[in-house]
């Protein structure tokens, strides 16, 4: 691990280490269907970099993370982009959105959307804990409500409002809570002794519930919230529980399901008690699910190990890093290590959540909530 320890702004600073190009053809976008900024929530699955600036054992700002992403490590945990860069690519953002920890998101460069996900970080406060510095969800929002001040001050109110009203804004979080909180072996025999799934998962909602309500009264009203995808079949969960075989293992499936289920309809139920909210649910359990069953006709040939890999039958019991094996044709491969997708099976994510039918992202998708007008 390197550590690089610094203030700027208020802000703590560090660094540390842990994350084929596919050139996205998507139909042309008119001036109709950009959004003016995009403001991005969540964990190490859409992170851009706020981790190297924390003292954090969740980082990967060292080879051969950004293999495919003009061969430097960013802090993106993949070899390329995130669903979240080629989503904001898709809907007309000249550049990728910046991490907020950047000392160079200062200024106009705000006015485009900011980027506050923090891989470790969760729904709960405590999620992640094992990592040291993380950005939970309520710190996101802290920082969120920064940033609205900032642009207040920058163009004014009424503007500030207006900008918030139309912007993209994406939240991809929890998985952490099950993976690193509920499932984590020094944590979870204490906690699944006492608390049942259910009652873990309505904790959550809970909290989440009070998260997303907070976002909207700050402004946020074109809110996408991806659910839990299939935790159970990447690469990691698949080493930690061997009895599985060739199959996903059971139960983190099972937890992202129960989340999941309840998840919709806390989004549904948001959408209808907020005025003028266009909240989406993304269902990434179902779209990368389908990718790992059907995965060569995707165009894939392995979708169960990490393409950056050192130990494990599915490269899952050590994380990527300088010592690892890549492999040469990272499009072939569904995972990237043993969390997180390749940037090929991004861009897979991203087309459908971008243009997909109500079984993939409901009510609408993403190019339709960029074109529509939400109300005051």
């Amino acid at each position: 691990m390197f550590f690089d320890m610094g203030v700027r702004s208020g802000k703590p600073a560090v660094r540390i280490v842990f994350g084929v190009m596919i050139v996205l053809v998507f139909c042309g976008i008119s001036t109709a269907q950009k959004a003016p900024a995009n403001f991005v929530f969540g964990d190490s699955l859409v992170e851009a970099g706020n981790n190297n600036y924390i003292a954090s054992l969740s980082k990967c700002n060292y080879v051969p993370f950004g293999i495919d992403f003009g061969g430097q490590p960013t802090g993106r945990f993949t070899n390329g982009r995130t669903i979240v860069d080629i989503i904001g690519q898709e809907v007309g953002l000249e550049d990728f959105t910046p991490p907020y920890m950047a000392p160079t998101t200062t200024g106009n460069v705000i006015l485009k959307g900011v980027n506050y996900a923090s891989g470790g970080g969760g729904i709960c406060n405590e999620t992640g804990y094992i990592f040291g510095g993380r950005f939970n969800m309520d710190e996101q929002i802290d920082y969120f409500a920064n940033t609205r001040q900032d642009i207040i001050s920058s163009i004014g109110g009424p503007a500030a409002r207006k900008l918030l009203k139309t912007a993209l804004v994406a939240v991809t979080i929890g998985a952490n809570d099950f993976i690193n909180n509920y499932l984590t072996p020094v944590l979870s025999t204490p906690v699944r002794e006492t608390v049942s799934p259910e009652k873990f998962v309505g904790f959550l909602i809970a909290r989440f519930r009070l998260q997303l309500t907070r976002l909207y009264n700050l402004g946020a009203r074109k809110i996408v919230v991806s659910n839990v995808g299939p935790i159970g079949c990447m690469p990691y969960q698949r080493d930690q529980n061997p009895s599985a075989g060739e199959n996903c293992a059971e139960f983190p499936n099972h937890l992202a399901q129960l989340f999941n289920s309840r998840l919709k309809n806390l989004v549904a139920e948001l959408r209808k008690n907020l005025k003028g909210s266009e909240f989406v649910y993304a269902d990434v359990y179902r779209i990368v699910y389908d990718i790992i069953l059907n995965y060569e006709s995707y165009g894939f040939q392995n979708s169960n190990t990490g393409c950056c890999k050192l130990a494990g039958r599915f490269g899952g019991l050590i994380p990527c890093g300088p010592p690892s094996h890549v492999c040469p044709d990272r499009s072939k491969y569904v995972f990237w290590d043993p969390f997180h997708p390749t940037d090929a099976a991004n861009v897979i994510i991203a087309s459908r959540l971008m243009d997909g039918g109500t079984d993939d992202i409901s009510p609408v998708n993403i190019r339709q909530l960029v074109q529509s007008s939400a109300e005051d």
